[in-house]
């Protein structure tokens, strides 16, 4: 279906087609009862859209919506020809005057617009109907404007003769216009009486037409700058009506951000004899510097703002501009005020994280002395480096270094590096980087002014030249220039070892000791190096730099020695896995057969003496948790890798247990099994001390070494999860741990909490404080995984209500319950919200206060618990809406108790409300059930949905 915009020019083309003779001679069309009715619905379907000229402006050319005005002043009896400046508003019917504001108002608003610059449309390939269509448009719109610019004195007057109306004026709606079209004898009757039509307030009116005059003043100030004033107080005095009535209303909305910008203009545009106003903002205090041609404090006021960045950047450039075209009009003192506002500008560019400006790049060609002592001034007025931020001080130290490394001249470059600024912001080792920099592309630097010897000109001692190999080997990460340096390094001295030369350099011990065994200092330094930068490029997920520098690797011990062969066919193997868990995997493409392969075969190997890192076997346990892979971790993993492998007990003990859900009681071995496990990781080892005073005293190891694993790795290891069943699965189980605890008074609710054990034999030998951090800990990192699972919710919402955060816990149950019914537009499931879901958020409610809210929510229980209801009702100090909630209470015998609680204090408006409530026909009680649940389902939406908006 066309929207509704598009109906008005539909119906009125058609109404307005030419007709033809006999002759074949174009006459006007008809005035038929065709015609007729097709103007009444084009007037209709911008009646729907309360004839917001907002709306109708951006979707109606001009031609149209003269048109469709012209058909409002015409069905509300406007005589044709008379000229609106000489009819009296104040006299004529409602609906009459506002056709005649319509008209007008719309008319300075089309010349104001005519005014700006339009994009002009590409055009497309040229179609000799399409072209001659949009030029008779264009010179049907350019001859309205025309009439409607002659016309501009008389809409100006006629709308400030409106600003003297003080009375409510009415607009035509669809049925008013449906009783103009069936009796012509009721114009006289009701729909000119002044109650028929939409009404629209006549401070509503005052603030539109003070808002389109102000813009056609503004406008007209450009030949007129005493108008200026003109449009300052109609600006102001729609700011007011704003402030008074706010920006929306029925039937319009003010651009406030607009306006704002209006005041603004008129501010500085207008002259006043009070100086402190004058100068009120950083805007004025500009414009009076430009004007009278005092640009020092024109760049003292940039400078300032680089502080505080009030000014946007679009302005900044503007000034540029202007200052740059006064400058190439002859004016050459203005050359230096031009750099010194393009360097304020391009600090504080530089302080938002903007692109530097080419003019401060071109300025900056010929630098001089007095050049960098200003932008030095300039950079340590602009930011406080006691309140500072990390990033904005990195920001300021990379422009200071960029600004260093692209200068030619040592002169220059040693002035700004000896600043006190540029000593705080880089430290040691970035200064020393500086210099190596500098020393590196010495040969370009033009030292042709320097009568003398430059440091730079004496030639590199070997130990410099080393210094430089090893900065270069550090920094790169391409394996052949690596090996190319090494050879080179090795060829200049042989007693150093150059895998340590950087702290950076991260080899696991269980590698180091065979690495380090190898007997060549060249291939020990090689494999060592190779091998820690492809660890860190893993850490940083720069896989492919990792991928060249292992195959490299690889490629090098495959020659020598099978055992560190194996240890990186292990690791390249660590790094597919996460290359698809962050690339393919993200989007649930399942990972190559091979690859699954491959993680199988390396839980089944059985090389001896290879090195092996503890967390290769995590990752592919995890992996293929991931992938569902159930069934090998269930049946086929060899029983001695279970024994000797925490990991891949744990795997296949999840992945059994997952399989078998949901499953008869007998099946629930595999559950009993994995809970013993959890629940000895989680237990402590308890020892007694005896003390000086001769007492024996508890204490108790919190990681203790009882269970397969330190409880801190088994969360590791879980946040290496994925799948929601396995993740539902591990958090169901510590949910019910925490729940064994004999002193919790709130249980948490969790699904499969069933399949548990419900007892544990000791109990003081669990540690239950780390329970409770560690179902916070999961119930986090699953909501990461996926924010929507509405079971997850009800766990983080039960654990701050275990925890007294009753406002955090409604956020969340209501969140529950939004994302399993399409925010509550359908019925919400009863196993969300179940009984214990719903007395929890009352109680929530209840301590928070919102008594009203507990009552409507009563109402939700399968049986209405009215003791509490009706006990919230006789509160009365309520934080909620109260009264403005009675519209979501469906339960009749609640509606009554309020109705009688209100008369009973007296409270005869609050009571109205209850009555009316009552009253309405849906919940009467000899409806079917059907009708009153469905009565009791949209109050329930529509409670939910006012309580999400009120949490979230």
């Amino acid at each position: 279906d066309p929207p509704p915009v598009q109906l008005i020019v539909q119906f009125l083309e058609q109404a307005s087609k030419p007709s033809v003779n006999e002759q074949n001679q174009v006459q006007p069309p008809p005035d038929n009862k065709r015609n007729r009715i097709l103007k009444l619905l084009a007037l209709k379907v911008a009646a729907h859209l309360k004839w917001d000229l907002d709306v109708l402006e951006k979707s109606l050319s001009v031609p149209v919506l003269n048109m469709l005005l012209n058909e409002l002043l015409c069905i509300s009896k406007v005589p044709p020809g008379t000229k609106h400046v000489d009819v009296d508003l104040s006299s004529l019917p409602p609906t009459t005057a506002m056709a005649i504001l319509l008209y007008n108002r719309w008319a300075i608003r089309t010349i104001v617009q005519s005014s700006f610059p339009v994009k002009q449309v590409k055009p497309g390939p040229p179609q000799l109907n399409v072209m001659s269509q949009i030029q008779q448009e264009k010179e049907l719109t350019e001859n309205i404007l025309k009439v409607l610019k002659e016309q501009a004195a008389d809409s100006i007057l006629v709308l400030e003769g409106a600003l003297k109306l003080n009375k409510d004026l009415y607009v035509h709606t669809i049925r008013t216009l449906d009783l103009l079209a069936m009796e012509p004898g009721m114009v006289n009757g009701e729909t000119e009486s002044s109650t028929a039509g939409l009404k629209i307030s006549a401070e509503e009116i005052q603030c539109q037409v003070c808002y389109d005059l102000g813009a056609i003043y503004f406008q007209q100030g450009s030949t007129n700058a005493a108008v200026h004033e003109k449009a300052k107080e109609k600006f102001f005095r729609t700011k007011e009506l704003i402030a008074k009535n706010g920006s929306s209303s029925l039937h319009f909305t003010i651009d406030e951000e607009r306006l704002a910008g209006y005041c603004q203009a008129c501010e500085v545009l207008t002259s006043s004899s009070d100086d402190a106003s004058q100068q009120a903002t950083p805007y004025s205090q500009i414009h009076s510097c430009m004007k009278s041609g005092k640009y020092q404090d024109l760049v003292k006021i940039f400078l300032e703002d680089n502080l505080t960045l009030s000014l946007p950047e679009q302005f900044r450039q503007s000034v540029l501009r202007e200052l740059f075209q006064k400058a190439q009009q002859g004016n050459d003192a203005l050359d230096e005020v031009c750099f010194k506002v393009c360097v304020c500008n391009t600090v504080c560019d530089v302080l938002q994280g903007r692109i530097i400006d080419i003019q401060f790049c071109q300025l900056f060609l010929k630098p001089s002395k007095e050049k960098i002592d200003f932008l030095l001034e300039v950079c340590s007025g602009s930011i406080n480096l006691e309140n500072a931020s990390e990033e904005l001080k990195r920001k300021m130290a990379a422009f200071l270094k960029n600004l260093c490394l692209g200068m030619e001249d040592l002169q220059f470059v040693f002035m700004i590096s000896s600043h006190e600024l540029f000593i705080k912001l880089l430290k040691d080792d970035e200064r020393k980087l500086l210099i190596e920099q500098m020393r590196k592309r010495s040969p370009r630097i033009n030292l042709c002014t320097k009568p003398v010897t430059s440091f730079y000109d004496i030639p590199a001692s070997a130990s410099v030249n080393i210094g430089q190999l090893e900065h270069q080997l550090i920094l790169s990460v391409d394996p052949w220039r690596i090996r190319q340096i090494l050879i080179e390094l090795h060829g200049m001295t042989s007693e150093r070892q150059f895998w340590t030369i950087s702290n950076k350099w991260e080899v696991p011990n269980v590698y180091g000791n065979v690495i380090l065994g190898i007997k060549d200092s060249l291939t020990r330094d090689l494999v060592y190096i190779l091998m820690a930068k492809g660890l860190h490029c893993c850490a940083i997920k720069d896989f492919v730099h990792a991928k060249q520098l292992f195959a490299a690797c690889l490629e090098l011990v495959t020659e020598f020695s099978p055992k560190l062969r194996q240890v990186m066919l292990n690791e390249m193997l660590l790094l597919d896995i996460y290359t698809h868990e962050a690339g393919a995997g993200v989007s649930g493409e399942r990972p190559p057969s091979d690859l699954i392969s491959r993680v199988r075969g390396y839980l089944e190997m059985r090389v001896p003496d290879i090195p092996l890192r503890q967390v290769i076997a995590e990752e592919c346990v995890a992996f293929l948790l991931n992938w569902c892979e159930n069934e090998y971790l269930t049946m086929q993993v060899p029983l001695p890798l279970v024994q000797t492998n925490p990991y891949v007990k744990l795997g296949q003990l999840l992945a059994a247990t997952c399989k078998e859900l949901p499953g008869p009681k007998e099946s629930r071995r595999t559950a009993k099994d994995l809970w013993e496990v959890v629940v000895q990781i989680c237990s402590v080892s308890n020892q007694h001390k005896r003390g000086n005073d001769g007492r024996v005293s508890l204490i108790k190891h919190r990681e203790s070494t009882l269970g397969i694993m330190y409880r801190s790795e088994l969360l590791s290891f879980i946040k290496k999860l994925r799948e929601p069943l396995v993740l539902t699965t591990i958090l169901s189980l510590f949910v019910k741990l925490h729940n064994v605890r004999e002193d919790i008074v709130n249980d948490i609710a969790a699904e499969h909490i069933s399949i548990w054990p419900s007892s544990i034999p000791n109990l003081q030998s669990v540690d239950f404080e780390a329970v409770a951090i560690t179902v916070k800990e999961l119930v986090s990192y699953a909501l990461t995984i996926n924010a929507n699972n509405h079971f997850w919710l009800i766990i983080q919402a039960d654990i701050y209500f275990a925890t007294n955060q009753y406002s955090a816990a409604l956020h969340y149950y209501l969140q529950a319950g939004a994302v399993c019914s399409d925010f509550f537009n359908k019925m919400v499931p009863p196993d969300v919200y179940t009984d214990q879901v719903i007395k929890r958020m009352i109680k929530c409610c209840s301590l928070l206060n919102c008594h009203t809210q507990v009552a409507i929510l009563c109402q939700f229980l399968r049986e209405v618990d009215y003791k509490t209801a009706f006990k919230a009702l006789q509160e009365q100090n309520s934080h909620d809406a109260m009264d403005s909630y009675y519209e979501y209470i469906w339960d009749v015998t609640i509606l009554e108790y309020l109705t009688y609680l209100h008369h009973k204090r007296g409270e005869t408006d609050k009571r109205q409300i209850a009555i009316k409530a009552i009253g309405q026909t849906e919940l009467n009680a000899s409806n079917p059930e059907e009708v009153l649940q469905l009565a009791a389902q949209r109050r329930k939406k529509k409670f939910l949905q006012a309580m999400a908006k009120l949490y979230f």
